[in-house]
């Protein structure tokens, strides 16, 4: 309870300070890329030397392919279901599935049908942004700051290998090439997706780094250095969430981020942990799987949402609802899987 307290206190504080114009306009910017390029690889190096990676290392490279797929799968379905409702509000004739017939009975009424119209996309970049809110999830700054809190020091290798493939596979693989493809405009700058750029994620070589030197001891002081850099990562991640909220301005509604966060945040990891059960993963090997899957929407959402020209407000908007509502969730999994 404590770790959710102190991520408030720092998140608050983030907003009131950008809000209130008591930091540097640019501070954000600098801090964020303080993170990216030296705390997060920091984190990750440090939880790579002090994981057991045990036989079971491949669960969740694959729980997040699957995750990320399944979210992929998801937020098509819905917005396909959505286009095909809409036909049905103009013609009574057609015949659909009994899930439609269920949608659309549920749905039949003029508050439901002006909800869905602001709740759901129909242009291309909107159904983007939708797509990648229901994917891509913070399992970067805030998936590394609070879950080994959470879970046992032989899980931490679990924690790592899910974020490790998460930034790779997820932001940086499949994420840019659903935007591309989303994306609707011909002429947008869209960068390589190329291996070289994968080989420059600084996570990577801090992973791997951190896993080929275990078995090699450092300094006391080095080693003091690194546990007050831990110390300063994770209240610094959240003080950026912070004054990044801070900066969404401008929101008519957020309407058009209930659906992607309830997949987030609510269907995803319930799923999650219904499959690991049921395959026979338990304990806080589940409960990891479970916490990292049910991460708040990435901000990785904003840039690529910026790079193809794709619907900022929705972007915005998930990642404001999802990570408020993450610490209302966290308890509600911490108390049921355990």
């Amino acid at each position: 309870m404590w770790t959710i307290v102190n991520s408030v206190f720092w998140t608050s504080l983030g907003v009131i300070l950008f809000r209130c114009q008591l930091v540097p306009t640019n501070l954000p910017r600098l801090l964020g890329r303080s993170l990216y390029w030296i705390g997060v690889p920091l984190q990750i190096w440090v939880l790579a030397r002090r994981s057991d990676f045990n036989e079971a290392v491949w669960i969740p490279p694959l729980a997040t392919v699957i995750v990320l797929l399944l979210g992929l799968f998801l937020a098509l379905s819905i917005l396909q279901q959505w286009r095909q409702l809409k036909n049905a509000y103009s013609d009574k004739s057609i015949q659909f599935s009994w899930l439609n017939n269920l949608i659309y009975f549920v749905s039949d009424s003029p508050l439901a049908v002006q909800f869905l119209q602001k709740a759901i996309p129909s242009n291309r970049s909107g159904k983007g942004s939708f797509v990648l809110a229901s994917m891509l999830g913070n399992t970067g700054f805030i998936g590394l700051a609070i879950i080994p809190n959470f879970i046992d020091q032989n899980y931490w290798s679990w924690i790592v290998l899910y974020g490790v493939t998460h930034n790779l596979i997820g932001s940086y693989g499949l994420g840019a090439v659903v935007a591309n493809y989303f994306s609707p405009s011909k002429t947008t700058n869209k960068r390589s997706l190329g291996l070289t750029n994968l080989l420059k994620v600084p996570v990577l070589w801090a992973f791997t780094i951190g896993y080929l030197s275990r078995n090699f001891s450092l300094p006391d002081s080095v080693e003091m250095i690194t546990q007050y850099g831990i110390f300063i990562v994770v209240p610094s991640a959240f003080l950026l969430i912070g004054m990044q909220l801070g900066k969404l301005r401008g929101l008519k509604s957020l309407k058009v981020a209930v659906a992607p966060t309830s997949l987030k945040i609510f269907i995803l990891p319930g799923l999650v942990a219904i499959v690991a059960t049921l395959l026979g993963v338990n304990g806080d090997g589940r409960l990891a799987l479970v916490l990292m899957s049910g991460m708040p929407t990435a901000f990785a959402n904003v840039i690529l949402a910026e790079e193809y020209n794709l619907d900022r407000q929705i972007a915005a908007g998930t990642i404001l609802l999802s990570t408020v509502i993450l610490p209302l969730i966290l308890p509600f999994w911490l108390m049921l899987l355990r």
